[in-house]
């Protein structure tokens, strides 16, 4: 299953996210996140479980807000998403449960810093085969 595809951009990082819902969407942006942030290598070693709740006043904006938070707890909190399941998403507020490890760097390597999730080229969009997102990362 492909996570995402890069899109072009200028000066930082941009990809597209595609899911047949806006669950699936969201789960695919913030695993495409941490794809491009760390490689993984061999097992998750412990395991931990955190409830995630966010808000937004549209779609677009209640996925920047997720993966911003996403994206704290790689950088203030070295832990990484190996698994997340979002319990509820509509257009204003997302709950999700997260499956998070610790980053090691001897099971994790670097790939990519990102220091933030830009508003900038910013698109979610529903059509008729599902969701559509177009997500500009600073890096």
């Amino acid at each position: 299953m492909t996570l995402y595809k890069l899109i072009d951009h200028t000066a930082d990082l941009g990809i597209e996210v595609t899911g047949r819902t806006k669950r699936e969407l969201f789960t695919k942006a913030a695993l495409s996140l941490m794809d491009i942030v760390v490689e993984r290598k061999g097992t998750p070693a412990g395991v931990e479980e955190k409830a995630l709740t966010v808000e937004g006043s549209d779609p677009a904006d209640l996925l920047i807000n997720y993966l911003r938070e996403i994206l704290y707890l790689f950088n203030g909190e070295a832990l990484i998403i190996g698994k997340c399941d979002i319990t509820k998403c509509d257009n204003k507020k997302l709950a999700a449960r997260l499956f998070l490890e610790s980053y090691d760097k001897k099971k994790h390597v670097m790939k990519t810093e990102i220091k933030a999730v830009t508003y900038h080229g910013l698109s979610v969009e529903r059509s008729k085969k599902g969701w559509k997102a177009r997500i500009i990362f600073d890096v």
